[in-house]
Parts: C-alpha cells; structure tokens; sequence
C-alpha cells in the first residue's frame, strides 16, 4: 500500500520495529513520573516543573547535540544515546522500587534524560535519510515515523494507568528499561550506507553555530516554520502539563484515567499520522499546516469544559490529531528541503523550537491554571492556537518552498565540501 511503502527499506522497518517497543516503554514511564509527581505533590506548578526538568536540557544542548550529528558518525550517536537512556530507566526503577526517593531525585534523572535526548535527536531524525532505499519515500518514512510515536501514545499511556494501580510506578520504569533492548537489537541488525556527515571541515562550534543560523536567514521558507513551531510549543502543546488535574479533579478519576486521556489523544494523533502518511505527494502542506493548527484550537476550547468524560474524550482525539499533524508537517518540511550539511543543525534548531519552549510553556501553563483554574487555561490554550494559524498563514503562502535543498549562502557554501 502507499501509506505503507517506507516499509520497503530493511533498514527502515527494523528501526520502526525496534522504536515502536522503546517508545511504548518511553510513554509509561513519562506517564508515571507525571502522576507520581502530582500524587506527592498536588501541584500543578510541581508537574510543570517535572516537565520543565525534562525538556529543558533538550533546550540547553540541542545546538550541541546538532553539532556533534553534522560531525560524527550518527548511527553510533545513537547507539550511546540509547544505551545511555536505558541505564538512565534503570536507575530510575532502582530508586523507585526502593520506596526511598524525593520529588527532586525524581526531577534530577528527568534532566538526565533530557539531556540525553538532547543528542539523540538531531541524530535520529537525519538518520532516516539513510535507512531509506528511495528517497521519495521519506516524506512517507517521516509520517510513519510519527504514526509508530503515537501508537505508543495510545498504548504506553494505557498500559502505564494499569500497572501503575496493580503494581506501581517502579514496574512501569522497569518495563521502559526492558523496552531499550530492542531499538539497540534493530540498530545492531542494520546495514547502513557510508555516511556523509563527516565531510565537513571542522570548525570552532561558535562558528557552526553561526553558519547553521546564517543557513536559517536565507532560507525564510524554513525559518518561519521554526517560529510557529516554537509558539505553539510555548503556548499550546503544554496542555498535556495539566491533564493529570483533568483526570483527578475535573474527571473525579484515578491514575487509569490519567492513562486514558493520553490515549484518546495518542488515538488522534495516530489517526493524524496515517492522515499525513496518506495524502499525496503535491499537497500543500502548509495549507493543511495552518488548518490542522486551528483543528487543535478547537479541540482544546471544547475538551477544557467538558465534565462528560465520553465527549470530552472525542475532543481529546481531535486534540491529538490536530497537535499531531501540525508538528510533523513542521517535521517534514525541515527534513525534506534542508541541505544534508545543514541536517543536523537544523533539526537541533528545531529540538530548541519544540523541546526548548514546552518546558517553559509548562511552568507558564502551570503557574497561570493555579490563578484561573485549569479549564480556563486549557481554553486559552486553544484560542492561541487560533490565533498563531491566521496570523502565519499568509506568511506560510507567501514563502513558498522553492525547491528540495534550498542553496546555500555563500559564506556558508565555503566551508563545506562537495
């Protein structure tokens, strides 16, 4: 099938097999450490504090990450990164299992991670190129890849809600450890080309730092897709910082219910995948980038006062498609019309873009919803989102994308070697 035919590279279908186990494991043990936070603390500026502990350091060395993914030899970055991250799960469960932690140890390995993840992204995500035989299967691969992320959305959420009422949250960080097993087996199994992300002439990092922004400058088709997905990042996507609040207080629920609204909104944004995966290749993306932006508004203002859980979970699948949708078009655009010397840092600007703005959108979202409530926050949330779509939506139109590798600038052009 044609939403399928990623597939058709080895490579690729032994990543997507390998990812799809390690992000389920991922998605439990973030729901975990979200409810076991909230359920010592009954603080919806302490969840947003656990986010920020997370995604902060993505903000902070992202550029790096981006740097080290243009020098070196990317699929052994991440093969560190996930070994790295599978100790991480695994020092987590022992602090967990041991029934004597602080919220602030809690916090200290969430920053490990991110930290972590701060390099492991900017290498993953070119890596794609590589794993696929025909180029014009990318775009596709990149859909895919978002669809098998929020597959695990659905199921990592779910599975997390169960465990964590049998069994507790160290079983939960246990099963996430156990999960990295098999995305170091795929990348162990691969058979990639030579790589070209070692041809660059290496220069000082405040230097690549600059080409990669002087890159960003003359390509303004690229540079206003980092600015709407850095607001949205800051001002939408951190409603999840308060569904705990949703699912205990609005929803009278338990941790089950947490894990159910991240899986009803994990099941929009697979729907939203699939959606991606499937429409063809001349499609405008940036029309339907500005549309799905104003799907997720809606899906946020009509879920945030709704006390009916059944309905509020049908906005809660418009709200993950929409969300969904409107990343990973972000997502495709940069991967598929940046130059392949500029991958790296591209996708390490867009790591500070997506990574680097939730944090601080969370503590935001948390310290306004303690004033004016959550369902009010998350409404606002939704009217931004609007808001950010008609406001970029000529933008988008007007800088179109020319052309797959966009040139150059010429002091950029000198230092690298065709």
């Amino acid at each position: 099938m044609n939403t399928f035919r990623a597939f058709k590279s080895r490579n690729y279908s032994l990543f997507f097999t390998g990812q799809t186990i390690s992000q389920i494991g991922t998605w439990m043990q973030g729901t975990g450490v979200s409810w076991l936070v909230y359920t010592m603390t009954h603080s919806t500026f302490m969840l947003g504090l656990a986010i920020f502990a997370n995604m902060f350091p993505r903000f902070l060395f992202s550029l790096l990450g981006g740097i080290v993914a243009d020098r070196c030899n990317r699929y052994k970055i991440l093969l560190i990164t996930q070994i790295t991250s599978m100790i991480q799960a695994v020092l987590l469960s022992v602090l967990t299992l041991s029934n004597n932690y602080t919220v602030w140890e809690l916090l200290m390995l969430s920053a490990v991670l991110g930290s972590i993840n701060a390099f492991d992204s900017p290498a993953r995500q070119p890596l794609v190129h590589d794993m696929i035989n025909d180029e014009a299967d990318l775009s596709n691969a990149v859909a895919l890849n978002s669809s098998m992320v929020n597959f695990a959305r659905i199921v990592g959420p779910a599975l997390s809600g169960i465990v964590l009422q049998r069994f507790g949250a160290g079983i939960c960080f246990v099963l996430n450890a156990f999960s990295f097993i098999a995305v170091i087996v795929s990348l162990l199994l691969m058979r990639l080309p030579v790589y070209h992300n070692q041809s660059l002439v290496k220069k000082k990092i405040s230097a690549e730092l600059s080409e990669g922004l002087s890159y960003l400058k003359h390509a303004p088709e690229l540079s206003i897709i980092l600015l709407v997905i850095s607001l949205v990042s800051l001002l939408v996507l951190p409603y999840e910082t308060l569904m705990p609040v949703f699912a205990k207080v609005i929803f009278n629920g338990n941790a089950a219910t947490f894990g159910y609204i991240r899986s009803f909104i994990g099941m929009g944004a697979i729907c939203g995948a699939f959606f991606l995966a499937s429409i063809k290749p001349e499609t405008d993306l940036r029309k339907v980038l500005s549309v799905n932006t104003v799907i997720l508004g809606i899906g946020l203002m009509s879920f945030s006062h709704i006390s009916y859980f059944p309905l509020a979970m049908a906005f809660a699948v418009l709200i993950g498609f929409g969300a969904m949708t409107q990343t990973t078009i972000c997502l495709t655009i940069l991967q598929v019309y940046t130059d392949v010397n500029m991958r790296g840092r591209v996708m390490s600007y867009f790591m500070m873009a997506f990574t680097g703005m939730a944090p601080l959108g969370s503590l935001l979202i948390g310290l306004i919803s303690s004033h004016i409530g959550a369902p009010n926050a998350v409404f606002c949330q939704g009217v931004i989102a609007i808001i950010i779509a008609l406001t970029f939506s000529k933008s988008l139109r007007r800088n179109e994308l020319k052309k797959k590798n966009i040139e150059l600038p010429e002091e950029v052009d000198n230092i690298v070697i065709k």
